[in-house]
């Protein structure tokens, strides 16, 4: 703590600052989330739930629910009009060149398992959660087969409307 009482966050808590911060831009109200990519606590891509470039978004014209049917036989909808903000700041940092190899990805919840593949084969060792995810079961194994590391830093589960 500073003399004027100011508490400096940890590199940990000031990245997951910014990627609430990138989460605003979503625009998906189901899953406002964002997603950053660090190495050697420089920012190397962002990216947020939304549409892909140049087609429209939730927000606009609505959502593009389709039914997902669990192992359990339970149902639950999931918004596919979305890429989701991991896939999109892995997308950034190929479309401008930037490799991943050995980076942390922050993100809101822990990844789900499409978003797990994806960080598995760029090359990103390391994800920091701000929450747990519903389904990410098979994610926690798959990073532990590859190695990589997971932290969760607030173990609750993130909620959102037709879950």
């Amino acid at each position: 703590m500073s003399e004027n009482g100011h508490v400096r966050p940890s590199w940990d808590e000031y990245f997951i600052g910014l990627m609430a911060e990138v989460g605003k831009r979503a625009t998906c109200e189901r899953g406002r989330s964002g997603s950053l990519i660090v190495k050697d606590k420089r920012i190397l891509a962002t990216g947020y739930v939304g549409s892909p470039p140049g087609l429209p978004h939730c927000d606009e014209i609505g959502h593009l629910m389709k039914q997902v049917i669990d192992e359990d036989g339970s149902a639950r909808q999931h918004c596919v009009r979305t890429i989701h903000a991991e896939q999109n700041a892995i997308c950034q940092a190929a479309r401008y060149g930037i490799p991943l190899e050995g980076t942390t990805l922050y993100c809101k919840m822990e990844p789900c398992r499409t978003c797990a593949m994806l960080i598995i084969s760029t090359g990103i060792t390391k994800v920091i959660a701000q929450r747990r995810y519903h389904a990410a079961q098979e994610t926690r194994e798959m990073f532990k087969l590859a190695g990589l590391e997971l932290v969760v830093v607030e173990d609750e589960m993130e909620t959102y409307e037709n879950q």
